[in-house]
Formats: structure tokens, sequence, C-alpha cells
């Protein structure tokens, strides 16, 4: 091809990072802000708290708890089959277009989202998460191919800003829309339309900025391979050899058990914060939750940055490990104070706390694991077995959480389990061997 970059190219780098800008407005309009709140409403509107899905009757927020852990099932799975394709199939451009587009596809379908046709709705939600994750194994993956070593922790944060002010940009969009659906066409009542509107505005969004990407990433590393069989397991057996590796080195052994526990209950944490605010918080009027939910939202998105920038300072100072338990310490206290709120004004201080050790728990996690690994040339096998472990954390995290609900009726009685696992983590890290490093 005639526009092929040169390795570590200005213009090369920045195609790749701004698949961010593209992709993003997934994760903050669909899963974190406009859908959770129009799929609340689509219950108030039909005077409904349950639906019938398999032959029995559940609540809206356990359903779509159970959806989002069959999604992230399937993500776990697919993913190492994925990664072992990436690393050897030459057309891994083709493989990120078609999940890329499935997502966005998918983001659009949403607009027909009703509960009458409500497994059509739910696989709509489902290949929307999975589209979303799925293009991302490929994007990540793409980072040596068009980066020095040298270059990749500047790119890939510029990637993370990117993919910032461009979901903040639309969501603020989509806001707009939904408070004043008469100016953009919706009527006097449109708030509802605005907001299935918003959908297709993702999934537009995401395929039109992707062509950027698209147009100049290199179709691949090396010749085409056809996929065949073998592939398909190879990430499999990456994940094994990860596995007995373990048994290896007590630190990092311990230390990602400890990861599974804690990051399984911020994973869920940041899945249902939206649901529970829509659901049981006394907000006034649906304009008043509207504009309360989204700002908590970019409240959380704001705070967060700082708060990974204050985390990396105070590991520098005191030490990885003895961070983690500090933050996972004000988890516990976050979720035991959630059990009671219900006005919107602590709803937005508790998500102040929570956007300040959320950014904190990420970043920090993923350094503290890249420091105990060992000397070894196959990082990548060693972060997807990072990254499904997160996965797998999410499934359970979302299927307890959301049977909790199911049997209790209430999403507050959810959040106890959360602060045994936080109080776990702190446990499991505490046994996790220290030098002066960490």
């Amino acid at each position: 091809m005639g526009n092929a970059l040169p390795k570590g190219s200005k213009k090369l780098l920045h195609a790749w990072a701004f698949y961010d800008w593209a992709n993003s407005v997934y994760s903050l309009v669909i899963a974190s802000a406009i859908f959770p709140i129009f799929y609340s409403a689509l219950f108030k509107i039909e005077g409904v708290e349950t639906v019938e899905v398999f032959g029995g009757a559940i609540r809206s927020t356990p359903l779509i708890s159970y959806t989002t852990a069959i999604a992230f099932l399937i993500v776990s799975f697919i993913s190492p089959i994925l990664s072992g394709i990436a690393d050897y199939v030459g057309n891994k451009k083709n493989f990120m277009k078609f999940f890329c587009y499935m997502g966005a596809a998918a983001c659009i379908g949403l607009y027909y989202f009703n509960l009458d046709h409500i497994y059509l709705s739910l696989l709509c939600y489902l290949l929307g998460l999975v589209g979303f994750w799925g293009s991302l194994v490929f994007y990540n993956s793409y980072l040596p191919d068009i980066a020095f070593v040298e270059q990749q922790d500047r790119i890939s944060a510029k990637g993370y800003s990117l993919g910032y002010i461009g979901s903040v940009i639309l969501l603020l969009f989509n806001l707009a829309m939904v408070l004043f659906p008469n100016v953009f066409g919706f009527g006097e009542e449109g708030e509802i339309q605005a907001m299935k509107v918003s959908f297709i505005t993702v999934g537009v969004w995401w395929v039109v900025f992707a062509q950027y990407s698209f147009k100049y990433l290199p179709k691949g590393i090396g010749e085409t391979q056809k996929v065949h069989r073998a592939l398909f397991l190879n990430g499999f057996k990456e994940l094994k050899s990860v596995y007995h590796s373990l048994s290896e080195n007590k630190k990092l052994k311990r230390y990602l058990l400890a990861f599974f526990v804690y990051s399984m209950a911020v994973q869920t944490v940041m899945l249902v914060a939206t649901y529970f605010g829509e659901q049981e918080l006394a907000w006034g009027g649906d304009s008043e939750k509207t504009i309360g939910l989204i700002s908590s939202i970019l409240i959380i998105q704001l705070v967060a940055v700082g708060g990974a920038y204050f985390t990396s300072r105070s590991s520098e100072k005191f030490g990885n490990i003895p961070t983690l338990v500090v933050i996972n310490l004000i988890w516990v206290a976050i979720c035991a104070i959630a059990f009671f709120i219900e006005s919107p004004m602590e709803f937005y201080i508790t998500a102040g706390i929570v956007g300040l050790v959320m950014g904190g728990i990420q970043s920090l996690s993923r350094s503290t694991y890249s420091k105990f690994l060992p000397e070894t040339n196959d990082t990548t096998s060693y972060f997807s077995f990072y990254d499904v472990a997160e996965k797998i954390g999410i499934v359970f995290g979302m299927g307890i959480y959301g049977f909790i609900d199911q049997v209790t009726g209430s999403m507050r009685n959810s959040i106890l389990f959360l602060i045994i696992f936080f109080a776990a983590g702190v446990f499991l890290l505490l046994r996790v061997p220290r030098n002066k490093s960490n």
C-alpha cells in the first residue's frame, strides 16, 4: 500500500492513538451514562418492575448485571484466542475492523431497545460490549508494532487523553439533546427519543473516526497467514504456561490473587454505579436525575486523572503494596457510606471520592503487576493473563451482585458483598512478600 508509514512516525502514532477518540464514546455514553438511565426509564414508562426472561420474572437491575456478566464471560474466553491470532496473523486490521463495526452496529441497534423484544435488545447490548473489548485486543497489540519502546508510554497516554476528550464532548452533546429535546426536534416529551438517538451518535462516531486509524495503521506485521486451529489454541497455551510459572514466583502469585479479589469489586462498582444512583436515590424529577447522574459520571472522569497522578506519587514515597492497601481501605469506607446515602449531594461527594481512588487503583495495579514480572521477553502472555483474570473477576462480581440484588430486592444489599471483597483484598495484599522497592 502506498500510504504505509514507517514505525515510530508521528502520523502513524497519532493514527493509532486516535482510535481511543473513536471508541471511548462507547464506554462513557453506553456503559456508564446514557444507556443505564434509558434502561431504567423504560421500566418506569411501562409501569413494570420485572420482565419475563426464559420463563421467569426478573427485575431490571439483576437482568442487566447477568447480561453484562455473560458478555464479559464471552470476552474472557475469546480474548486469548484473539491474542493468539493477533500475534501470528498478518491481517490484524481486518479483525480489528470486524469488532469495531460489530460494536458500532450494536450501539445503533440499541435505538430499537424495548421490553417487548427483550432478547434481541439484550443481544445488541451484549454485542456492543464484546465489539468494544474485542477491538481493543487488536488495538493494544499494535502498540509494539507502530512505536519504539521509548515512545510507547507517551503515545499510550496520548490515546487515553484523546479518548477522554472525545467521549466527554459527545456525552455533553447527548446531554444537551436529552435536556432540551424540543431544540433538537424531538418535542417537549422527547427525552427518551433523544436518548435513543444518542446511541446512534455513538455508533456513527465510532465508525467514522475509526477510519482515520484504519487508513494509516498497517495491515499487520509479517505475511498474511491463514487462520488454522493451532492459532485458536495458542493463546490458551500461553495462559497455561503463565499459570504454571506462577508456582515459581510467590510474590507474583499472591499479588495476582489479591488483584483478582479487589479488582472484582472495583470493576463491579464501575459498571453498576449509575444503575444504583438511578434506582436508590431521591432525585426529585426526571431532568434532575438525568443531570445528576451524568454530572456524577463526569466528576468521576475528571477526578480519576488527578487520582492516578496522586497515587503514582504516593507509591513512589511509600511503595506500591502499602499504597494499594490504603486505597482498598478507602474503598471499604466508600461502600459502607454508599449503603446509607440517599440524597444527590451525598452521591456527588461519594462520586468524587470514587474517582480519586478509581483512577489510582487501576493504574497502580497494572504497574505493580509489571514490576513483579520475571525477566522475560514474553510480557504479552503475562499481560494477557492479567487481562483475562480481570475479565473473569468482572463475571464473578456482576454475577454475585446481580444474584444478591435479585434475591433481596435491593441493590443496597449487594454493596455489602463489595465490602467483603475489598477487605479480603487488604488481607491478601498484606501477604505479598515485600522488599524496599514495593
